[in-house]
């Protein structure tokens, strides 16, 4: 007969197995989840730095193109060709400039729209798929740069066939566009980057539309079903031409997560895929990678069975700490190499960026020493009627203190304090004109703020008080509004107005009645300031030419021809322009118009 201890003692050698065995099972997927999590999310992080790598690459060579159309855009030659369209010498020079600019530039092509779309010169007219004779008026770069700004999109081109990034920008001719300057660039570059890293990588626009990835065949599918307005757009603008869009996967892919999904993509089987995205550029476009699991699973499922046998077993357990340590060096030094060669990527976009910004900073210091230069010209020009100007009230103050002298050893006390009250005048007279002097010809930060008009305008007539009084002339000027204020800066409102009024003061020049008239008006959100000199006019040619570097009607020696131009690119840094034109009764107009601002935060005009 048995004995209740032996009949009790299998019973606890089975429970204490089958909870040993629970335990392993228990502590080996609770290993699993761990390690899963911690591959995964090491993946999340190598995954962010490779996405962070290409998109400062791509956003880079995006940005080196983004001021190039709004340059090209400066040349007469295509302003003079959106004039006469039908002119074969204006469009032969336009396309040798464009086809120069293209090569130099290395862009893929570069071309010229009028305000109808239609393409009337382009780097390629030589080639028989020349964009010459197109119309792109559908295009939305075409109606972005159109409306003042700079156009930017990408699609396949419906003349070529070929992809490329579009940049454009309008041609303006006295602040009236007349058309668009348009720049395509190529980025296979960037596609053969994406496919050289050997991970699964494509880059969306904003609809979720791939348009670059490292295997071609996923092009121009979509994430996710698009709407029936996105369709309607895409086809009315032929981003991706007349072929559908159909979807990327056997189910819509959604960016947001970051957990593992089961996806099938074209030419391949369901696989369980980590998708990573992150956002580059302006234009809503999103890289995005589809990471594999399948080693991180294998990676944790092994931990789980190695930590289940080590509870069991004790030369398994050291069996798995020595699979670790060898599995945590090979990962350190993969670790290790992807981080230098993410480093030396991004030393290499950090040396670009600084080169970028170097440059800006060397064109801002050029345009602020030419806007110098020029008043430092104009008062080098007017020296003799300024030294005049002084000269008087020196001797004037020689005259009276020598009175003030003879008059006060006389004991003639109240002639003697007449002298000296009329020293004092012309001692304060003297401290304006030194003042104003040292207000025109300092050197200001561009700072664009509010400025009265009215002491703008008193401090250049003050300026040019010399040569109105060598020729004689006579400066009527209209009272602006009370506190009347102009988007600008002091000093350099004051050099255009100088430069106007200087210009005007020549053009009446011996005439028997030598008259300028100044006045001030307000027309919606901007101030006009108009000078109207009743001279000869100006010309066709000068009118053509008139603000153009190094042009002048004067005598050689006597300017430049740099002030106008000068004047011209303060006004437009502030949002204003700066136009000419023969009035009805005769002599020229020129209108400064600028942004209006508050009273209340006016300049000082000292």
């Amino acid at each position: 007969m048995n004995s209740p201890d032996a009949v009790i003692r299998p019973s606890r050698s089975l429970w204490l197995s089958g909870a040993a065995l629970l335990a392993c099972v228990l502590l080996g997927w609770l290993a699993y989840r761990l390690l899963l999590n911690s591959h995964l999310d090491s993946e999340r992080h190598l995954a962010a730095q490779r996405l962070d790598a290409f998109a400062l690459s791509l956003e880079a060579t995006l940005a080196r193109h983004e001021s190039l159309p709004g340059l090209l855009a400066l040349d007469p030659a295509l302003a003079a060709l959106l004039r006469e369209p039908d002119n074969p010498r204006r469009q032969a020079a336009a396309n040798a400039y464009l086809e120069a600019a293209q090569q130099g530039a290395s862009v893929a092509v570069a071309f010229l729209i009028d305000a109808r779309g239609n393409t009337l010169a382009a780097s390629n007219w030589r080639l028989p798929r020349s964009f010459v004779g197109h119309n792109y008026a559908f295009r939305p770069y075409f109606r972005d740069a159109l409306e003042g700004g700079l156009g930017r999109f990408y699609g396949i081109g419906v003349t070529t066939g070929e992809p490329g990034y579009f940049l454009a920008a309008p041609v303006r001719d006295q602040g009236r566009a007349l058309g668009v300057i348009v720049l395509k660039v190529g980025l296979e570059g960037m596609e053969q980057a994406l496919s050289g890293t050997g991970d699964t990588q494509l880059l969306t626009d904003s609809d979720g539309v791939v348009f670059l990835a490292s295997e071609r065949r996923w092009r121009y599918r979509a994430l996710a079903p698009l709407p029936e307005a996105v369709k309607a757009r895409l086809e009315e603008t032929q981003q991706y031409g007349s072929q559908p869009v159909p979807l990327l996967a056997d189910q819509p892919i959604g960016i947001t997560g970051g957990e593992p999904r089961r996806i099938a993509l074209p030419g391949g089987t369901p696989r369980e895929r980590m998708i990573h995205a992150r956002p580059v550029g302006s234009l809503g476009w999103q890289i995005v990678q589809f990471g594999d699991t399948g080693e991180a699973r294998a990676v944790a499922l092994g931990g789980g069975v190695a930590v289940a046998f080590a509870v069991a077993f004790l030369i398994g357990l050291a069996a798995h700490f020595r699979h670790r340590r060898q599995r945590r060096e090979e990962l350190r030094r993969f670790y290790a190499e992807l981080e230098e060669r993410i480093a030396e990527r991004t030393a290499d976009l950090t040396e670009q960026v600084a080169a970028l910004e170097r440059t800006k900073a060397i064109l801002r210091e050029t345009r602020d020493a030419a806007v110098q230069a020029g008043k430092l010209t104009t008062l080098g020009q007017m020296s003799a009627g300024i030294s005049h100007e002084l000269n008087q009230p020196l001797a004037a103050l020689q005259t009276f203190a020598d009175n003030a002298s003879a008059l006060l050893a006389r004991g003639r006390t109240e002639e003697v304090a007449e002298n000296l009250r009329m020293i004092s005048d012309l001692v304060g007279r003297t401290g304006r004109i030194v003042r104003q002097l040292k207000t025109f010809a300092r050197k200001e930060a561009a700072t664009p703020q509010a400025v009265s008009v009215a002491p703008a305008i008193e401090h250049a007539l003050l300026i040019v008080e010399p040569r109105r009084r060598e020729i004689g002339a006579h400066i009527a000027v209209a009272a602006p509004p009370a506190g009347l204020c102009c988007l600008a800066e002091a000093g350099r409102l004051e050099q255009i107005l100088v430069n106007l009024l200087r210009n005007g003061l020549d053009a009446v020049a011996g005439q028997a009645q030598p008259l300028l008239d100044v006045s001030v008006a307000t027309e919606g959100s901007l101030v006009c300031i108009a000078l109207h000199d009743h001279g000869p006019g100006l010309s066709d040619e000068a009118r053509s030419h008139l603000f153009e570097a190094f042009y002048t009607t004067k005598p050689a020696g006597e300017g430049l021809g740099l002030g106008l131009a000068i004047s011209l690119t303060i006004a437009e840094s502030y949002g204003g322009t700066l136009s000419a034109y023969n009035a009805p009764e005769g002599g020229a107009v020129f209108a400064l118009r600028l942004p209006a601002a508050g009273e209340n935060h006016a300049a000082s005009d000292a």
